[in-house]
């Protein structure tokens, strides 16, 4: 097997005949250089087929442009679209993205953290995951910018972003009264991350605001064979819900087929069900989900955005973005 070798910029510039210096310059963004050296340079570069090291030349400026998503769930339709965007943004802005999978456990994430520093990573973004406030620390105390989508810890120094996912809630609510439903639930996961558990609050809160009670379950991960499962609990109960308010769009769709494939319940007519997320699968025929559509673009934007202008070193920031209602038809009347 023949050994790769890379071709420096000194051998481009004894070809092109031109000083190490005047390489540089010509791959060097405004940078001042003649437009016949050039020529000479690009010429050079292209018949030895040389390319900019550009892990080199950052970690000379102290930078390795390297962001690191750290992310579990990659097989969902919401975390992999958020990770589409957020990947075409870094690259956009000369970043580059590094890819670190984890499960769900403080302890992956933490190990994933200590990777992006030990690859001299500029910044990282969890995407998923509950890290420490330590890991975060640790984060921070190693010149890293940190952003943390989804999660409520308040100390300073990252960017927080986070949805009204507490207020939504509250529209379902009304939402499920109006259509004349008086038997309210809500379907969780057993995942517990801070947005879940601000919509179960807010959906019990504001059905309390209305003179009702919400009965809760949770189970397992936030999946479609969760949704059934769930499905399977609340409508053997004595007292079926007629309607139920999933933390997840996925929770949604396996408790609908639950609903309608093993119990023959009618979606709309005898059971009301909403969701959260927006993922493709809610606009489809079948499914038909009305859902919040969350805010991938602008989540992604904000993210990229923060990290490529330089920060406070211990600023607080905090970004909260509205979840917009899709309505569909799995509410009466929507």
């Amino acid at each position: 097997m023949s050994e790769k070798v890379f071709v420096s910029a000194q051998e481009v510039a004894d070809r092109a005949g031109v000083s190490r210096s005047a390489v540089s310059r010509t791959f060097t963004p405004g940078a001042s250089v003649s437009a016949e050296t050039r020529r000479r340079v690009l010429e050079a570069a292209e018949a030895l087929g040389y390319h900019v090291n550009e892990l080199a030349r950052g970690l000379m400026r102290n930078e390795s442009g390297i962001v690191c998503l750290i992310v579990s769930d990659l097989a969902t339709p919401y975390r992999s679209a958020l990770l589409r965007e957020v990947t075409l943004l870094l690259q956009n802005s000369g970043k580059v993205a590094m890819l670190i999978n984890t499960d769900r456990s403080d302890g992956s994430v933490d190990h994933a953290l200590r990777q992006a520093i030990r690859y001299r990573a500029d910044a990282s973004i969890v995407l998923s995951g509950m890290p420490d406030k330590s890991i975060v620390q640790l984060c921070l105390r190693n010149g890293q910018r940190l952003v943390l989508i989804n999660r409520d810890d308040e100390q300073p120094g990252p960017l927080r972003i986070n949805l009204d996912d507490y207020e939504a809630a509250g529209r379902v609510a009304t939402a499920f009264v109006r259509a004349g439903c008086r038997t309210l639930a809500f379907a969780n996961s057993e995942v517990g991350t801070p947005s879940l558990m601000a919509r179960e609050r807010g959906f019990v809160a504001a059905a309390a605001a209305l003179g009702m009670e919400v009965s809760v379950e949770r189970h397992g991960w936030t999946g479609y064979e969760a949704g059934k499962v769930l499905a399977q609990r609340m409508l053997t109960r004595t007292e079926r819900p007629d309607a139920v308010f999933c933390a997840t769009d996925l929770l949604a769709c396996g408790f609908m087929d639950a609903a309608r494939h093993q119990f023959s319940i009618s979606v709309p007519g005898q059971l009301c069900i909403a969701g959260f997320d927006d993922i493709e699968q809610a606009a489809w025929s079948s499914y038909d989900l009305t859902t919040f559509a969350q805010p991938i673009s602008a989540i992604a934007a904000r993210a990229v955005e923060w990290l490529s202008h330089p920060q406070p070193e211990n600023g607080e920031q905090s970004i909260r973005l509205h979840a917009e209602l899709v309505w569909r038809g799995s509410i009466r009347g929507g």
